[in-house]
């Protein structure tokens, strides 16, 4: 299962701050047995998300965003999703926000979604480091299914 992490943040885009989420979300991936094949950085500018978006698209399964999902005004990660994904997964960022709200009530301010591009899934979590990690493990043992159905796999498989 290929993945691609993309960071969304202006002062990582600048160099002004270190990129610490992306790193996480590619090592948790990783650890879910995933081949993180692509990493980048973009400024929270919508169309330079979106660009991104359909890029890391074609080189990867699996497409996670980090960053640019709250209400700031700058935060438009989850409208750049939006118009680059032909369908969206609700249940899947209605799942990493109920698992957040059990761990600080914040999380109910998340806009992250969850969409089909193509053959690709790409799914929005927070910026910090921590909570990216964990809104990714709400959620990891979906994945693969999901990815699998994206794929015309639609057998149906004892427990499932």
């Amino acid at each position: 299962m290929t993945a691609a992490v993309l960071t969304v943040s202006d002062s990582c885009s600048r160099g002004e701050r270190v990129d610490l989420s992306g790193p996480a979300v590619a090592e948790a991936l990783l650890r879910r047995n995933f081949q993180v094949v692509l990493r980048a950085v973009v400024a929270d500018e919508r169309a330079a998300i979106q660009e991104k978006l359909i890029e890391l698209c074609r080189g990867a399964r699996l497409v996670v965003t980090t960053g640019g999902t709250g209400i700031a005004p700058r935060d438009v990660t989850p409208e750049a999703t939006i118009a680059v994904c032909h369908r969206l997964v609700e249940g899947i960022a209605e799942q990493i926000r109920l698992r957040g709200i059990q761990k600080t009530p914040f999380a109910a301010l998340s806009r992250a979604v969850c969409g089909v591009r193509e053959a690709s899934l790409i799914l929005n979590l927070p910026g910090r480091p921590a909570g990216a990690v964990e809104s990714l493990e709400a959620v990891m043992d979906l994945l693969p299914h999901a990815l699998e159905l994206i794929a015309g796999k639609t057998e149906h498989k004892e427990g499932r």
